[in-house]
């Protein structure tokens, strides 16, 4: 039985991803972290010396840190940070125990190099309407949840680039960008190497939505639809961002829990009301 300020790896598994998933802080040294240099999903990288130069950016969230084996590095963060009145949890058997069991994780050595507050921050065409909302989504729930988008004209894209350190997607030639039949969400799954069931049924509704190909899947229309109306509700892309990141959630959880569902209406029929 786990305590109080521990959580197990299947507990975070079922967070991970969705807009209430607790803030991940991985805090592995250098040496264990070389080992296996990849994070689970929304983690941020921190040294445990320095907690008490960091862990006021932590204040009002839920935490869960992460070293290599849930021992003793995460257990006296843990303690330092609930003395300071952070809701925070160590995760039982550490990252390797995460890896062991197969769950997601991502290779952040492609990420740009982070801005002066540890951001992350991507450029891309102004008036955006799947790919480059289905991107953004992503990378804040599972790969930089303080990701910055800069949303601005087309011709200016790889320039403000160049001039911001912002990495450039969903643009001709660039690196984030479509791959063949694929759009820029396969890519960004390809290169971070993000696997799971959900994940990829969700990247076959996008990919349907984006490029045409609505048979792809049965939801791919209802995505295109809801993605052009939300982009006629909105004039300012970053508040049309904030509203599409719920469409986004539900359509990632109903890929990973609901899809066997349905629903009728009227529900439970007596048999004398259909005779």
């Amino acid at each position: 039985m786990t305590s109080p300020t521990e959580i197990t790896v299947n507990q975070l598994s079922r967070l991970t991803g969705l807009p209430s998933a607790p803030a991940i802080v991985d805090i592995r040294i250098d040496e264990d972290y070389a080992l296996d240099p990849r994070l689970i999903p929304g983690s941020r990288r921190r040294n445990f010396e320095d907690t008490a130069q960091w862990m006021g950016g932590f204040i009002g969230q839920k935490v869960v840190v992460v070293c290599h084996r849930g021992k003793k590095l995460s257990q006296g963060v843990v303690a330092l940070l609930r003395n300071e009145g952070i809701e925070a949890e160590s995760l039982v058997s550490g990252f390797e125990g995460w890896a062991e069991a197969g769950l997601p994780v991502f290779a952040p050595e492609k990420l740009p190099k982070p801005d002066g507050k540890g951001r992350t921050l991507w450029v891309t065409r102004a008036r955006p309407k799947i790919d480059r909302i289905a991107c953004p989504w992503l990378i804040r729930r599972f790969i930089d949840p303080d990701a910055t988008f800069l949303f601005v004209a087309p011709a200016e894209v790889e320039q403000v680039g160049e001039k911001f350190g912002a990495a450039p997607f969903d643009i001709d030639g660039a690196f984030w960008s479509h791959r063949g039949e694929d759009c820029s969400f396969d890519t960004m799954l390809a290169e971070f190497g993000l696997q799971s069931d959900a994940l990829s049924h969700l990247a076959r509704i996008v990919r349907g939505a984006d490029t045409a190909r609505l048979e792809l899947a049965p939801e791919a229309a209802g995505l295109l639809a809801a993605s052009l109306g939300l982009s006629r509700m909105y004039r300012d892309d970053l508040e049309q961002l904030s509203a599409s990141m719920g469409l986004y959630d539900a359509l990632y959880r109903w890929c990973r829990d609901a899809t066997e569902e349905t629903h009728d209406w009227p529900a439970h029929k007596s048999v004398s009301s259909v005779q």
